[in-house]
């Protein structure tokens, strides 16, 4: 799911290509994509585009009327741009919106249909979406560690959680975490003074690295391959292989469809956290520690 750094790296890419072009037309290859009945998208024909914003984890678009399409990417979808010296694009878009400077197409892989799109009669409902997390680029450590401790979650769930948090997911958070060498289920409201400070420190650095490297990476070209897992990150999407500071293996922790990566070395003291699904399986052949996995048969690695 795109992120943060993701998110703004399309905001910078639309404003450059949509910001104060009128919507000429727009078309829609899914039913279930637009979540609202009004406004209709039929009052967006003829605005120029007035604003381009993140709220959370979504892109939400002003135009001149003060109407709003707020669009949701969830975990698979994912914007195109194309003009008319371009290729034809392959496969059925969710939706093309229409513009004099080219078409954004947005597209979501898989059978799953969850990316979204609402349109707002004004900013007032459209700030309704928001869930109210603070954005952490903009924040001092006191609204930082008034946030983080608000509820005694684990760190990953407090991280993820976007009434806390703005922008946060599951990519970047073990990217935090591991860089703040903490652990993604240590509690909120059970950190020293000292480790929040790491933390907030860290968020602010990890999220700024990746949004000037993704913008460095980008260019001038709209971008292209926006994933969750990039090269270069030090634990996310990287189970079993080494970590970049000490070289230990890097663990991970499933539930539903997310996982959690960390390096038990660096985060948990050499501990190993319980994968729900096979630390269930294995009971006691479940190993604790780093020694205790290494020696451990093949089918518990």
């Amino acid at each position: 799911m795109p992120e943060l750094p993701d998110i703004t790296a399309y905001i910078e890419a639309l404003k450059e290509r949509i910001e104060g072009e009128p919507l000429q037309h727009a078309e829609f290859g899914s039913p279930f994509l637009l979540r609202t009945v009004e406004p209709g998208i039929e009052s967006l024909y003829g605005m120029p585009v007035c604003n381009i914003q993140r709220i959370g984890k979504r892109i939400a678009i002003g135009f001149s009327n003060d109407h709003w399409m707020v669009i949701h990417l969830m975990i698979a979808g994912r914007f195109q741009w194309r003009t008319a010296s371009d290729k034809p694009s392959r496969g059925k878009a969710l939706a093309t919106l229409q513009f004099r400077t080219g078409t954004l197409r947005l597209t979501e892989a898989g059978s799953k249909r969850r990316a979204s799109m609402h349109l707002f009669s004004n900013e007032t409902q459209m700030h309704e979406i928001d869930r109210g997390g603070i954005e952490v680029l903009l924040s001092e450590l006191s609204t930082f560690t008034h946030q983080l401790t608000l509820r005694n979650h684990t760190l990953k769930r407090a991280l993820t959680d976007q009434s806390l948090f703005s922008g946060i997911g599951n990519a970047y958070s073990d990217e935090i975490l591991h860089h703040a060498q903490l652990s993604p289920v240590a509690l909120s409201q059970k950190l020293t003074e000292a480790q929040i400070q790491r933390l907030y420190e860290s968020t602010i650095a990890v999220l700024t690295h990746w949004t000037e490297s993704l913008r460095l990476e980008r260019g001038e070209k709209f971008p292209a391959k926006v994933t969750a897992f990039k090269q270069g990150m030090a634990v996310h999407g990287r189970y079993q292989q080494p970590c970049p500071v000490c070289q230990t293996e890097i663990q991970r922790i499933r539930y539903a469809s997310n996982e959690t990566n960390y390096c038990p070395r660096c985060q948990t003291g050499g501990k190993l956290l319980a994968d729900r699904s096979l630390s269930r399986l294995l009971k006691k052949d479940w190993p604790r520690t780093i020694e205790e996995l290494e020696n451990a048969p093949a089918k518990t690695r």
